[in-house]
């Protein structure tokens, strides 16, 4: 089972490679990874995505709320939430037909054409881990030159879905 873990951490130095140290002696794989300041600049959001039972799900959280630096953590994939990941993906495209079934293509998943070379086009496109995925697999006989990805990014739907950033103002002197 796939499970979708947000924790908002403190926007300090070494956070990120205490807490990937930390999962990683433990034996736990993180499938996607991505992290960003929030609406607070003294607090960043990591996006997990880890494979297990709940009783992984569960160990993992209870690990990242050990440190310190950690402010909270929720396992948000039993709720609401709206999940996207980007993708930048370098294809062969040489002129002609080809190159505009491509265009064509890009333009069904709601792509970008970021940038034009003479035999390739680079193409950004953002959604559902599925989407990204079956994009991918539309791209391949086309010959994928080059594909880089953000990983997930997720948030709960609704106003105020947990008050985690906010137990961070009491806090806020601290940092």
């Amino acid at each position: 089972m796939r499970h979708v873990l947000s924790a908002v951490v403190q926007n300090v130095p070494g956070v990120l490679a205490h807490i990937s140290g930390m999962l990683a002696s433990r034996g736990y794989n993180i499938e996607s990874l991505a992290v960003g300041e929030t609406e607070n600049k003294n607090l960043s959001r990591m996006t997990f995505v880890v494979v297990g039972d709940n009783r992984v799900s569960e160990q993992v959280r209870k690990q990242l709320e050990k440190i310190v630096t950690v402010v909270g953590v929720q396992d948000i994939s039993s709720r609401d939430y709206v999940e996207r990941d980007l993708m930048l993906v370098k294809v062969h495209a040489p002129t002609g037909a080809v190159r505009t079934e491509i265009r064509e293509l890009v333009d069904i998943f709601r792509g970008r054409v970021v940038d034009v070379g003479h035999e390739e086009l680079m193409i950004e496109i953002s959604g559902r881990e599925s989407k990204i995925q079956a994009f991918i697999e539309r791209m391949r006989p086309y010959g994928i030159l080059e594909l880089v990805r953000t990983g997930r990014i997720a948030m709960v739907r609704g106003s105020n879905p947990d008050a985690v950033a906010e137990t961070f103002e009491d806090h806020d002197s601290d940092v």
